[in-house]
């Protein structure tokens, strides 16, 4: 058996060692199992499954004495730590994409230059399915740091406020605050086709939300339908205004919302949280009650937000 062989089926540490260019040293996590409910396919929504990591993280060696000092270390704490963040960030389809967060994130600390990622699902068959990566960070290359997410405001439209003559007005008043600014709205006002289970019903409701976000933006071109973080994150860095499409970023959260998709202002106000919102305006509907964060209403025939 070739060495090349032997290492694609050894622990991530030995393929370490064996590739290693210049001495390194190395902390490692072994067969650290966690039930996660994660997978492409429709089988593997609503159900958990187990989970295997194998990580190992290449560090710089101390250049002086460790002291018994747990601060001058890269603690296992933060590769477990990585893997709890990821997974409770949302839920993913794929392994891969998994472990390439974890990755990245793994390389944010200063001390880690390179790292080994093996992810196995043990509940799809007979044996373990799984991918492994290796990123590496170059010794002359800094640690990065996570950038500081946008913290944008939500603005929820009524389906009165959708067909209002005054929506081209407050949209130029939006986009002349260039403002992260992410546009909401909740169902048309036609009752949605009735599925005989719950999950079916919440994805037409979500798909009828969804609906109603292309007519807004057939209103106005600057009203560009977004449905991953990826894309709002992106469109709010670079001043363009989003609707949000709900059915991804709720289907696929690790903490989705209580409120049903029929109630669409709820579901926004959970939208709001997860996206840490500066703030909330209301375009057509009145305020709710008993909510924390920064709310605003304006009526109908308010020309100036």
């Amino acid at each position: 058996m070739s060495q090349e062989i032997k290492w694609a089926f050894a622990h991530p540490s030995e393929r370490a060692e064996g590739t290693a260019d210049g001495p390194l040293d190395r902390i490692s996590l072994r067969d650290h199992v966690v039930e996660v409910e994660i997978g492409a396919f429709q089988q593997e929504r609503g159900t958990t499954q187990r989970i295997r990591f194998n990580i190992v993280v290449e560090v710089q060696p101390l250049t002086g004495p460790v002291d018994d000092d747990v601060d001058r270390i890269l603690s296992y704490d933060r590769v477990t730590e990585a893997i709890a963040h990821e997974l409770a960030a949302e839920r993913l389809n794929l392994l891969e994409t998994l472990a390439d967060r974890i990755a990245e994130r793994i390389l944010q600390e200063p001390q880690a230059m390179r790292v080994f990622v093996r992810i196995e699902k043990l509940d799809r068959g007979p044996g373990a399915l799984g991918v492994e990566i290796v990123r590496a960070r170059s010794a002359a290359e800094p640690a990065p740091h996570l950038e500081d997410k946008p913290h944008p405001q939500i603005v929820y439209l009524s389906n009165a406020a959708i067909q209002s003559p005054l929506l081209k007005g407050w949209i130029d008043q939006l986009e002349a605050e260039h403002r992260p600014t992410v546009l909401c709205v909740g169902a048309p006002d036609v009752a949605a086709p009735q599925a005989g289970a719950n999950m079916a019903q919440r994805r037409i409701e979500l798909l009828a939300i969804e609906q109603n976000a292309w007519v807004l933006a057939g209103r106005d071109a600057r009203c560009v339908v977004v449905n991953t973080r990826t894309e709002l994150d992106w469109s709010m860095k670079n001043d363009q205004i989003s609707v949000w499409a709900p059915s991804k970023i709720v289907l696929d959260a690790v903490d989705g919302p209580s409120a049903l998709p029929r109630d669409a202002l709820a579901l926004v106000l959970w939208f709001a949280r997860e996206m840490q919102a500066a703030d909330v305006l209301i375009i057509g509907q009145d305020l709710p009650q008993g909510q924390e964060m920064p709310l605003r209403a304006v009526a109908l025939d308010v020309t100036v937000l």
